[in-house]
Parts: C-alpha cells; sequence; structure tokens
C-alpha cells in the first residue's frame, strides 16, 4: 500500500463509499490519515440516575419504564424516553431517529451517553449516544476520535477504514531526518499517525499533535520560503515616482490619516520607487482604514500608467470596495478633472456582463478591476497590471495569490490582514512580504462599549435595540446555527429572527443573512441592509469579513462563548465605524466562570493584539480535545497563538532547507501547498 493509493484499494470502499469520501477530499490513504479528528472524547464509569451532574458530559446507567414515543408537531421529527429514579427523572430526547423505537426495549439495562441540561426544571438529554453495558465497558477510560462527517459517511465508517490502514504492517516514510526528530523532540510520523486517531493516553495524543503542527507549519513555511526565492530579486518593472494624484485624492478625502496610516504608505510609496518590486504585507486591527491606502496605491499604479487589482473575500465586500471607489473616484474628477476607470469582476455577474469586463480589461480601458476569485480565472487578461491587492489573506490560498500575479509582469503585491497576529509570528506566516503596520484607529471613532450579560437580560437588550432603531441606527443579531439543531441548543437565524419580530414593533424592519443563501440572495439582503430598508439583521458569522455599514451602532452576539475571541472581535468591527457611539452585548448562555472571564477580556479592550495574547494566557497551551481554536489559517491543527513556539521552531527549520530539498520533501511540500490554495468563499 502506497501513500498515494486509491482509497478504493482498501476493503468495504465500492464507487458509493468512494464518492461520499470525496466530499470529504478524501481520495486516497494519505488524504484518509490526514483526516484528522476534529475533537475527542472520553468515556468515564457510569453513574446511576441519581449521581447525574447538570451541564456536565457523562453516562447514565438505568432502564425505561416504558417505550419510546414519538412526539408530534414541530419541523424535526422527535423520538423521547424516560428514565426515573424516585422523585428523579431524566427525559431523553433524539432527532430524526425514529427507528431507535424498535431498537430499544423495555425492561432492558443501557447506558446513555451526553450533557444533561436542565430546562425549565426539567433534566433533558439530548441525542445521547446509546449502549449496552458490555459494549460500554471496552471504551470505558479510552480517548475517541470524532471526525467531522458528511451525509453517507459514518463515525463507525471512518473509524474502520483508517483502523485497516494503521493495522496493516506497512510503514509510511518519513520525510523528516532522524537526526532532525531526535534534536526537536519530535515522535516518528507512523508513531503520530496512529496517536493522533487512537491515542492510548493524553501524552501520546500530545506527542502526536506536535509533531503533525509541526509539519504543518514546516511544509507551509517552506512553501513560503520558495515563493521569496523566485520573486525576491524580481526587479521593479513598473516603477512609480510620481504621487501627484494621491496628493490630490488626499487632499480632498474629508478627513486626516493617522499617523499610522501615513507611516505605512510612505513605505509603500518607497517600494514603487525601488530597485525590485514591492511584496508587502499591511496589517491592521479591524477599522484601522487599510482600504484608503490600498485605494491610495492603486492611484499611483493608474497615474503610472498601470492597472492595478484588488482581489476581496466574497462578493458582498468587492460590491462595496466597488461602490465607494466609483463614489470616491468621481468625486476626484469634479476637483482634478483626472478619470480614474473602475470595474467590478464577481462570479455571479451575468455571461454577457462578465464578457464586457474581459474586454475592457484587456484594452485598459479599466484602471482599477476589483472582484473576488473570478478574476483569476484563465479569461481574465490584464493589458498592463502594475499593483495587486489581496484583502483577508488568510481567507485565500496561497497559490491564488501566485495565480493573480501570473496575470502581470511582476507586478507590485500588498497584501491585507485584520488578523491581530503578533510580528513574529507575521515574519513567518507571511515570510516573502515585508510588514507594514497600522496600530492607531482614526481619530473619529468612539470606542465601542461592550457587555457581557446572562439571557436575562434579553428583555432589556431589545429595549434598547428599539431605542437606538427609533434613533435611526441599524443593529446585527449574530446566531451560531442556521437553524435548528438536533445535537446542540444554540441560538438558529431562521427562529431567532421570527422571535424577534414578535418582541420588536411591527414598524422596525427584520431579515435574516446566512452563508447558506445563494450568493445573489446575501447580495440583495445585504443591499438591503445598506439602504437602510433592512432596521435589524439577524445573521451568522458571514458578515464577520469587511460588511461596511458606518449607521449600524448596536451588535448583539447570542451563545457569545461558543465562538473565538479572535472571530468576535472580527464581528465586532462591523459596529462602530460611524461617528454614533457604537455598544457589543456579548449573551453567555449557561453559567461557565471561565467562559465568562474570557469574554470580559473582550469589555476590557478593543485592540485584538491584546485580546489575542489574554485569550491564550487563558487557555494555555496545547487544548487536548478540540483543534485551530484561533480560526486563522488554513491549519488543521496548529493553532497559531498555543503553537506559537512550534511555529518558530518551524520557521527556523524551514531556513535550513530552503535550498536544499531532498525529493520526498519536496512531494509533501508541493502536496500541503496545494491543499493550501483551496479557495474559502463565505
Amino acid at each position: 500500500m502506497q501513500m498515494t493509493d486509491s482509497v478504493r484499494c482498501l476493503k468495504g470502499v465500492g464507487d458509493k463509499v468512494e464518492k461520499n469520501l470525496n466530499k470529504l477530499g478524501i481520495y486516497t490513504v494519505e488524504d484518509l490519515l490526514e483526516y484528522y479528528p476534529r475533537t475527542y472524547q472520553t468515556y468515564q464509569p457510569p453513574v446511576e440516575l441519581e449521581a447525574v451532574v447538570p451541564g456536565k458530559r457523562q453516562a447514565v446507567i438505568g432502564w425505561l419504564h416504558r417505550g419510546l414515543a414519538r412526539i408530534p408537531g414541530g419541523r424535526v421529527e422527535k423520538t423521547a424516553g424516560l428514565l426515573s429514579e424516585g422523585d428523579r427523572k431524566l427525559q431523553l430526547l433524539w432527532y430524526r431517529m425514529p427507528y431507535l423505537r424498535k431498537q430499544i426495549g423495555i425492561g432492558r439495562t443501557y447506558i446513555f451517553y451526553g450533557t444533561v441540561k436542565e430546562k425549565k426544571g426539567q433534566w433533558i438529554m439530548e441525542q445521547p449516544e446509546i449502549f449496552e453495558p458490555e459494549s460500554y465497558k471496552k471504551l470505558q477510560n479510552g480517548i475517541q476520535p470524532v471526525y467531522s462527517l458528511t451525509e453517507g459517511v459514518t463515525q463507525k465508517l471512518l473509524a474502520k477504514l483508517i483502523r485497516q490502514v494503521l493495522d496493516s504492517e506497512v510503514l509510511f516514510e518519513d520525510y523528516l531526518p532522524e537526526e532532525l526528530r531526535g534534536e526537536l523532540h519530535l515522535a516518528e510520523y507512523n508513531y503520530a499517525l496512529h496517536h493522533i486517531h487512537y491515542p492510548k493516553d493524553q501524552q501520546s495524543l500530545k506527542t502526536a499533535r506536535r509533531r503533525l503542527g509541526f509539519d504543518e507549519f514546516f511544509l507551509f513555511a517552506l512553501g513560503i520560503r520558495q515563493m521569496k526565492m523566485t520573486r525576491e530579486r524580481s526587479f521593479n518593472t513598473h516603477p512609480a515616482r510620481s504621487s501627484k494624484w494621491v496628493d490630490i485624492f488626499k487632499e480632498h478625502l474629508g478627513y486626516a490619516l493617522t499617523g499610522a496610516q501615513l507611516r505605512a504608505w510612505e513605505e509603500i510609496k518607497k517600494d514603487f520607487s525601488g530597485e525590485h518590486v514591492m511584496n508587502r504585507l499591511l496589517q491592521g486591527d479591524v477599522g484601522s482604514g487599510k482600504t484608503v491606502i490600498a485605494q491610495l496605491a492603486l492611484i499611483m499604479a493608474a497615474e503610472a500608467g498601470d492597472q492595478g487589482c484588488l482581489m476581496a473575500p466574497t462578493e458582498v465586500l468587492a460590491r462595496q470596495h466597488y461602490d465607494n471607489f466609483v463614489k470616491d473616484f468621481e468625486k476626484f474628477y469634479e476637483v482634478s478633472g483626472i478619470r480614474i476607470r473602475c470595474g467590478l469582476l464577481t462570479g455571479s455577474m451575468k455571461q454577457r456582463e462578465k464578457k464586457q469586463m474581459y474586454e475592457a480589461i484587456e484594452n485598459h480601458e479599466i484602471d482599477i478591476l476589483i472582484g473576488t476569485h473570478a478574476v483569476i480565472q484563465e479569461k481574465v487578461h490584464f493589458a498592463r497590471l502594475g499593483m495587486v491587492i489581496t484583502d483577508e489573506q488568510h481567507r485565500f490560498g496561497v497559490h491564488q495569490r501566485e495565480w493573480l500575479l501570473d496575470k502581470g509582469d511582476c507586478p507590485h503585491v500588498l497584501v491585507m490582514s485584520a488578523t491581530p497576529i503578533p510580528r513574529t509570528l507575521a515574519i513567518i506566516l507571511y515570510g516573502d512580504l515585508d510588514i507594514s503596520v497600522i496600530d492607531e484607529l482614526p481619530a473619529k471613532r468612539k470606542p465601542i462599549k461592550n457587555c457581557v450579560v446572562d439571557p436575562d437580560y434579553r428583555p432589556a437588550a431589545y429595549r434598547f435595540i428599539e431605542k437606538q432603531v427609533m434613533m435611526g441606527h441599524q443593529v446585527y443579531v449574530i446566531c451560531p446555527m442556521v437553524e435548528e439543531s438536533e445535537f446542540m441548543d444554540l441560538e438558529n437565524v431562521l427562529d431567532y429572527t421570527e422571535k424577534i419580530k414578535k418582541v420588536l414593533p411591527s414598524s422596525i424592519s427584520v431579515d435574516y443573512l446566512h452563508g447558506k443563501m445563494s450568493a445573489n440572495e446575501k447580495e440583495e439582503v445585504m443591499e438591503r441592509f445598506h439602504r437602510r430598508d433592512i432596521q435589524v439583521l439577524v445573521s451568522t458569522t458571514v458578515i464577520e469579513v469587511g460588511i461596511n455599514v458606518p449607521n449600524a451602532t448596536v451588535m448583539m452576539v447570542e451563545n457569545a462563548e461558543r465562538f473565538g475571541l479572535a472571530q468576535l472581535h472580527q464581528l465586532r468591527g462591523r459596529v462602530g465605524r460611524g461617528d454614533a457611539q457604537s455598544y457589543c452585548i456579548f449573551v453567555q448562555s449557561g453559567k461557565n466562570s471561565t467562559a465568562k472571564e474570557r469574554l470580559e477580556i473582550l469589555v476590557k479592550s478593543n485592540d485584538g493584539f491584546f485580546i489575542a495574547g489574554e485569550d491564550l494566557k487563558l487557555r494555555g497551551p496545547g487544548d487536548m480535545f478540540g483543534f485551530r481554536q484561533s480560526g486563522l489559517m488554513d491549519f488543521q491543527i496548529g493553532d497559531l497563538y498555543e503553537d506559537s513556539d512550534l511555529l518558530k521552531l518551524a520557521g527556523d527549520c524551514a531556513k535550513k532547507y530552503e535550498k536544499n530539498i531532498p525529493e520526498n520533501l519536496m512531494r509533501r511540500m508541493n502536496r500541503y501547498m496545494k491543499m493550501a490554495s483551496k479557495d474559502v468563499i463565505l
């Protein structure tokens, strides 16, 4: 068996199973082994009903006095059972599992595993796993992997296939030399694979996670350094020395740039006239004013006779940039008589519109093109591309940036990111780029007022929302789920929208937005919100990146403890973008004191770098039961904050190997960089 063999070589994988595995990105044995668990769970000794602790995940042993029953009504079919012991009762609830009524016998002892919740004085365990005592005993005290699934792929199937490979006598080649592994105290590759999927204890899981996390960082850092080596000596074929247009534009902005913005601009302007092509990262917190700096760079390129391109991660953001640029350039034309032509290209545009835009770009009838990943399609040909800007770079694979660069003759590159990554880590992650940092907010921005509350505060929050709307402002309400889930008791967008409509006056327009909607539907909703036709928008985190509605002054986040602090900080950046005072209300469900302590960090500060650092102190390194907590970049296991020491180590090793890469390491690096190039379009 080889790593590159198709999963069809495995027993039990036919056409149907193969297609279902392909949905998860699993095509080869290597893909299967690198499809790591998303979390783990342990099975502790079962307890009697009288020893149950609400809010804790546990195994409860008991037997049913009556058979399971179907609960009518609602969008989701429910099946329920009841455990009782004296005055104590525990309702068992399953969603979309009617077949259990035939499988679970009355009077037989079972073990039900799940989290007991207390609702209106009643104990409920939703979607519990069911075991017979003997089968549960085999799992007890072990660490079991939990994988992300898709239709047709179960936990049992994935575990069976992975076990089939790991139990074979095949040993896969370790691309890291034994000497280096010993120096860095890293596990052998086959050991790491075995124990990431089937750890015998927490120490073996920690050891496996460290090795595989290092692999991710090392291969990424090595790939980035290879990109740098191919470009770092590129001669500047698009010199731009005049900033006359920029000076006129800045003079009529209507506000003064901050000192940090001016410093960043001077660095970019110097790059334009330098000997080598610009490759620069512009890093700044949400609302720090990165976009206007990008606009200045595009204007300077246009004055030099070049074309510029700004690639945004979403259609909503691309259109917003386009609308704002067109408005600004009309004003610029009125005061200077200089016409800067702007174009928009997105995937949802009609073919006729795209064709017209392709021709305009190729004929240099467009000076600045703004778009999504549609700008890197083969049909897009620039007449003279001199400036490339990507917004929110961590949402694009590195190869998307490369493809865009290939549209021109060594164009200047500017990458923008609002992710609060410390400079030492940014140097590794963006190793092919120089770094500029905007570390202050515009003077007119008032600090957002924040509070952490429990669900009992909702009536007061709704009254406050109503008051803000009556003052002419708008509101975001964020929910973690799109619709009701059979697995989690969390607020969802669809039900919440109906609930808040009943609470607020009918004169207030309420609508929803979520990632499962089509691009056109999302565009239409956001346009209505931008026009103020919608006063209260109930949404998932789809609004996290770059939606700019200065009139929005309130954000209310339900189940706030379910989000990472970096993500909550990004979400909060959607308000406070105008002159009015803005507010953020974090609603914490449950009584977890650690969760509340984490959320209080957001109350203390609006500084993304401070928040990230404090979050790390609270969480501590190496959470064994959940990967990718920061949600940054495209790492499966590695966490930029928790594993910052590992990232630095990987960066140092990448320097050693960059000029002499063994063939097996080159294959692994190329494969990883290809995986990292996948689009993440919200």
